[in-house]
């Protein structure tokens, strides 16, 4: 068999009419079908919190429809009673319709409680953590020009300026001048000598004291003292004594 030719270059690249659009149009269709396509922009979490609000007031106000409509459904049922007993089973199978449907809108509204509250608490966490950012952020370019061997270097600087400052105080409050030349032990020597004499001073008049013969006291007197004389009689008084007892 003889070998074919080989194709030319273009024939080998060339692709068939149309068959690029195609593929384009399928993979374009397809991704649509799939949600492949273009994103659209997702409800914000205030956004979506308000919807699940508004959805629970349009649950809430389904069960009291339902809640109303069993009611009637069972005072139907007990209207009828026996005297119409189909009437009455029709009442109660259409009451446990509701009654199904009560059930259904009650979990239904459980869950869009739970998610509403679930998006609440994820809102409230990405606060916080967005707060929490910023606080590192702010204490970050609070420190960003402080070194630990600065700091360290700084508080070295003060220690040595306060031992400094002290032994300023301490220099400035030492007297200057006098005082400085006197041998401290020569002190206590002349002042154990003062306290030596004091002592012999001391013993001396107590030895004085002994040999003095003791003080005689003058004796009390045995005669009676003159009685204090007596008052002198008013002249006045006395006439008008005499002259009462001439008259009587």
């Amino acid at each position: 068999m003889r070998p074919h030719p080989p194709r030319n270059k273009a024939e080998v690249c060339r692709t068939p009419r149309g068959g690029g659009g195609r593929g384009k149009g399928t993979m374009s269709g397809l991704g649509r079908l799939f949600g492949k396509g273009k994103k659209e922009k997702g409800p914000t979490p205030e956004e979506a919190i308000q919807k699940l609000k508004e959805t629970e007031k349009i649950l809430i106000k389904k069960q009291e429809f339902l809640e109303q409509k069993i009611q009637q459904e069972l005072q139907t049922a007990k209207k009828h009673g026996t005297k119409n007993k189909r009437a009455a089973l029709q009442a109660l199978r259409r009451k446990k319709r509701l009654e199904q449907q009560l059930a259904q809108t009650d979990g239904t509204l459980s869950t869009l409680e739970f998610q509403r509250e679930a998006i609440e608490n994820a809102t409230t966490n990405t606060e916080v953590l967005r707060t929490m950012e910023l606080a590192a952020r702010g204490m970050k370019k609070a420190y960003q020009d402080m070194d630990i061997d600065k700091v360290d270097e700084l508080m070295a600087d003060i220690t040595e300026q306060q031992e400094v400052a002290q032994q300023i105080s301490d220099a400035i409050s030492r007297p200057v001048g006098f005082g400085d030349d006197v041998d401290e032990d020569e002190l206590l020597e002349e002042l154990e000598e003062l306290e030596q004499e004091e002592l012999a001073q001391e013993l001396l008049n107590v030895s004085d004291k002994e040999e003095k013969p003791p003080v005689k006291l003058p004796s009390v007197p045995s005669t009676h003292l003159p009685a204090e004389p007596a008052p002198k009689v008013d002249e006045d008084e006395e006439a008008l004594k005499q002259l009462a007892e001439w008259v009587s």
